[in-house]
């Protein structure tokens, strides 16, 4: 017997999902008969789409979505700094270091994409994957701001692991 759909999706850790990423749960290739179960699940508020191809759950992680709208992606400057105490200042922007550079809003929330070269972007050093998007280190995201930004201004740079600074500035050489 076939699962729900809406059942495999609300049983995945996950809480954003794009029309391909549901596709392939499914093995539906039929895309127009797909398109119709999803726009079903929206009407009856069981799924939103926040836009075009991405479905979330009534209740979603932001940083999730962040990174589901352009990939290859992580969470990182401000957003990681901020939460480990690197910067006071507060900010309701969702920062985000990608391919491109582009601010978008959706659903009500503000996501900066930075764009960054490709061979800093796909390096996994000091990348925490985490189940539905990957977010920097509080070390990674110091210094892709020191990249990024060149003068920015630090709180506590205390927060930071020195030893990891080190290994991690490698990366950023020649650039």
């Amino acid at each position: 017997m076939k699962r729900s759909l809406i059942l495999t999706l609300y049983q995945s850790k996950r809480t954003v999902f794009t029309l391909n990423e549901i596709a392939l749960i499914t093995g539906e290739l039929n895309r127009n008969n797909l398109k119709a179960r999803l726009h079903y699940y929206v009407r009856r508020g069981l799924l939103r789409n926040v836009r075009k191809g991405i479905y979330v759950k009534e209740e979603y992680e932001p940083f999730e979505l962040a990174t589901k709208i352009y990939t290859p992606s992580y969470i990182s400057l401000e957003s990681v700094l901020e939460k480990e105490g690197v910067i006071f200042q507060h900010y309701s922007t969702i920062f985000v270091v990608s391919y491109l550079t582009r601010k978008v809003l959706v659903d009500g929330l503000e996501i900066q994409y930075r764009k960054i070269k490709e061979r800093l972007l796909l390096d996994s050093q000091g990348i925490i994957n985490l189940v539905s998007y990957s977010i920097a280190s509080p070390e990674r995201a110091y210094l892709d701001a020191l990249y990024l930004y060149h003068n920015y201004h630090f709180d506590n740079l205390e927060a930071l692991d020195k030893k990891k600074i080190e290994e991690l500035k490698t990366l950023y050489k020649n650039d």
